[in-house]
């Protein structure tokens, strides 16, 4: 392998062009090809990109390009497929969650990683924001049990409305979105998810599943959590992104300003679609439960302000960075790995209590 990461960039959405822009810049890899199934039609990439070769089909792309490692950006339903075609070619992989639709192709990908000795990086953003590092190290402060309220729902508007239907042929907004959330959740525990339940509702005529959905985690340690997503032109701007962690030592919340649709991008996108809004944070406020002789609190509130935390493009740019060090020093991946399955394990237990209306036990 020459001193530069040869890499096929799969999927140029949102993500794809976002993790392309970020090969483009770096020194440390070299854009090969760009794969998506309707390219030929796509006329809008950035000009920095335009000049790269380009391919409908996959085997066909991998087949030309001899890539040391690809970029899976596509639709959730092809992660597998093309995860495990690149392993076993020799390639490493950086992939954006979740891993796959089933529990059984999460684990063969992460086995063929394993066997070809190669390495598979998953696009947990979250993982990487230093706000969200913060809201995680100061959230294991507060004691056990924790109570883990989190959501993410999005007005689906403009190009946000196809975006949403897409993605729902694939996978409900619990699974898709969840993944990120639940995996915070074992973060901040540390714990083993015992049961797992789900309700989900479908409002949106034109979606092909679900387009709403709640579900609730119970670990060992006795901690709880709750996940809520829904996407569509009729979901509420109103708490649509609470992030909210409450120990017996108090609690922390992260505090962004939510005053309803905007169009904050001029993208014809509400704010809650906005993809730089799944991330910011603004500050962290925390609360501190002690109290005084007199029953007052002992201590006041803090607010921690995140006014220079990175965008949307710069998280991107830090995974692709992370991916690099990864093969660049063979980092151990496995506890990265193993956690991405566990948390699109969770996920998926929620879609079939939906559909069985039951609770879910986790072996």
């Amino acid at each position: 392998m020459s001193d530069r990461i040869k890499i096929l960039v799969v999927g140029l959405g949102n993500m794809g062009i976002s993790h392309a822009k970020a090969y483009h810049r770096f020194d440390g890899f070299e854009i090969v090809g760009m794969m998506s199934r309707n390219i030929k039609s796509q006329t809008t990439l950035p000009d920095e990109l335009a000049g790269y070769p380009r391919f409908e089909d996959f085997d066909a792309a991998m087949a030309e390009t001899k890539p040391d490692a690809v970029s899976i950006n596509s639709w959730p339903n092809t992660h597998a497929e093309y995860a495990l075609k690149a392993l076993n070619a020799g390639c490493h992989v950086f992939m954006e969650k979740p891993i796959a639709t089933n529990i059984e192709d999460a684990e063969a990908v992460v086995a063929a990683a394993r066997a070809n000795d190669r390495k598979l990086v998953l696009g947990y953003i979250l993982r990487v924001h230093p706000s969200w590092v913060k809201f995680i190290e100061v959230g294991k402060t507060l004691g056990k049990p924790l109570v883990m309220r989190l959501n993410l729902n999005q007005q689906s508007s403009g190009p946000a409305w196809s975006w949403h239907k897409n993605l729902i042929d694939s996978l409900i907004p619990i699974v898709d979105c969840g993944v990120h959330y639940v995996d915070v959740m074992c973060q901040l525990t540390g714990a083993k998810p015992v049961r797992v339940h789900g309700i989900g509702a479908k409002l949106w005529a034109d979606a092909a599943k679900q387009n709403y959905g709640h579900l609730h985690v119970t670990f060992d340690d006795g901690s709880v959590g709750w996940y809520e997503a829904g996407w569509g032109p009729m979901m509420s701007e109103v708490a649509y992104f609470v992030k909210d962690v409450v120990g017996p030592k108090g609690c922390v919340s992260i505090v962004v300003p939510q005053d309803g649709a905007q169009e904050s991008q001029g993208e014809g996108v509400s704010d809650s679609a906005d993809i730089d809004q799944h991330t910011k944070t603004n500050a962290l406020k925390i609360h501190y439960a002690a109290v005084d002789a007199d029953k007052n609190f002992a201590k006041p509130d803090e607010i921690m302000a995140m006014d220079d935390e990175p965008d949307h493009q710069e998280l991107c740019d830090r995974e692709q960075e992370f991916f690099l060090k990864a093969i660049q020093e063979n980092l151990d991946l496995g506890g990265s790995m193993d956690a991405a399955v566990n948390s699109l394990r969770i996920v998926l237990a929620a879609e079939e209590s939906i559909e069985t209306e039951r609770a879910v036990h986790l072996a």
